[in-house]
């Protein structure tokens, strides 16, 4: 069987060298160049790939299951040679992403509270100054979406004894949040919070759910980061936000368009902090990401393929 392992993110032969000694049989071929996937795509039965056309996709005569080492799948599932072959079994690296999406949170608050922007301004242009400093001690901060992502910052949030208020659809038992909520109680928890983190998956029910109502009813002192999905926000209501100065200020990792266009209005906010989408970035990401498809691998071996992890249901 042949595998492919198409990144350009990320090493493939790093990835290989987890798999080969315990599958021997199966013949994996690596490439960080999609002309060179090209070569091998109608040779392969599973893909593993982070971000690949259309048009690679239509010379796959035979595969059967296509694997991404990222959560979201939406880009692949749009593809209309995917939504052509209902047969292709597609599944995701989802739930590996903890570690890395919650110290970029920890990250994005703290600097946030100490004006780190303006400290790396002050430092190019020799500037002394200082000014008083916030604390996240003691601090109330809502986490909007709570998976696996979601509980890591919540985690991480409790061991700066912060005050953690969780919203989600589905109420979980999570040690490290103090209250939990459904998200109908979203903007009553806005109106009481120090920060907002977004990580909520990008679903129907969630479109913009953070508009110009939810970010009216945050307190002038507040901060809001989204390291989620760029879809949950409207950023023409952020950006009057920030504009007005309604909010302390913000930090985005994601955004509705990416890469954010040079002419965006939000390059230009000094009370905003951007960062292009690198929240489940890490140096040990293919360590991290092997894991799921091993498992993957060895349920697909055997023929147990209803059983694969992060299975996505096609209708």
């Amino acid at each position: 069987m042949n595998v492919l392992i198409f990144t350009r993110e990320h090493d493939p032969d790093e990835f290989k060298s987890y798999l080969t000694e315990e599958f021997p049989d199966v013949h994996f071929i690596t490439t960080r160049e999609e002309p060179e996937a090209a070569k091998w795509i109608d040779q392969a039965e599973v893909l593993v790939a982070l971000r690949f056309s259309d048009k690679l996709l239509e010379r796959a005569g035979r595969l059967k299951w296509i694997h991404t080492i990222i959560t979201g799948t939406n880009y692949i599932e749009e593809l209309p040679s995917f939504q052509a072959r209902k047969e292709l079994i597609l599944t995701s690296t989802r739930g590996i992403h903890g570690p890395q999406m919650s110290e970029l949170a920890i990250m994005l608050m703290i600097a946030l509270n100490r004006k780190f922007p303006q400290v790396v301004l002050n430092q190019k242009a020799r500037v002394w100054q200082r000014w008083p400093t916030a604390l996240l001690y003691d601090k109330k901060v809502a986490v909007i979406g709570v998976g696996v992502i979601g509980e890591a910052i919540a985690r991480k949030c409790k061991a700066f004894d912060m005050t953690v208020v969780g919203l989600d659809p589905v109420h979980r038992e999570v040690a490290a949040i103090d209250r939990f909520y459904g998200l109908d109680r979203l903007h009553e928890v806005l109106a009481e919070v120090d920060y907002v983190i977004d990580v909520a998956p990008s679903t129907p029910q969630n479109q913009k759910m953070m508009n110009a109502a939810a970010f009216a009813r945050m307190k002038p002192t507040a901060f809001f980061l989204n390291i989620g999905r760029g879809e949950t926000v409207d950023e023409e209501a952020l950006l009057q936000v920030l504009r007005e100065r309604k909010i302390a200020g913000a930090a985005l990792d994601v955004f509705l368009k990416e890469p954010l266009p040079q002419d965006h209005p939000f390059w230009g906010l000094d009370n905003l902090i951007l960062t292009p989408h690198v929240g489940g970035m890490a140096d040990i990401y293919v360590k991290q990401a092997v894991g799921v498809f091993q498992e993957n691998l060895r349920l697909y071996l055997k023929g147990e393929r209803r059983k694969l992890v992060n299975l996505i249901e096609r209708s």
